[in-house]
């Protein structure tokens, strides 16, 4: 038994069928990013890819709360901080229209480094001299 002090966030949790449940919201938010490229990119009418933006949304907000409820440290590690520069580059193409193709390419850039980056890259968290690692739950005896 540990005593944690209260500001720490809770241990990391399982959530049952987590795994397919992460591997649906990202490729359904994949599906939704690709929609936004004809906005971002090629200037079409917001009406051929609200909906992709919609469903982009609403998965990354699901996936941000699964990750979050799972792993509260993912906040402050680089992968938790990735996605907080992600939106605001998306609210800068937001604000201006005119950055939009160049916010689109810089989100998707972040976003395949952070995909494919190491653990121990993806796991860093600011300020500390060691990453913060998932720990497995204490069995009982």
């Amino acid at each position: 038994m540990s005593i944690r002090p209260r500001w720490l966030p809770p241990p990391p949790r399982f959530l049952p069928g987590q795994r397919w449940t992460n591997i649906a919201l990202r490729g359904f938010h994949l599906v939704g990013i690709a929609g936004l490229a004809g906005g971002f990119l090629f200037g079409l009418p917001e009406a051929q890819w609200a909906a992709y933006g919609y469903l982009a949304i609403a998965t990354g907000v699901l996936l941000t709360a699964l990750y979050i409820w799972t792993d509260a440290s993912w906040l402050v590690k680089l992968k938790g901080q990735a996605i907080l520069a992600k939106l605001a580059l998306l609210a800068l193409a937001h604000a201006y229209p005119a950055w939009r193709p160049e916010a689109f390419v810089l989100v998707v850039l972040l976003s395949a480094f952070f995909a494919h980056a190491p653990d121990r890259v993806r796991s860093y968290a600011w300020g500390r001299r060691v990453r913060l690692c998932k720990t497995l739950p204490e069995k009982s005896s």
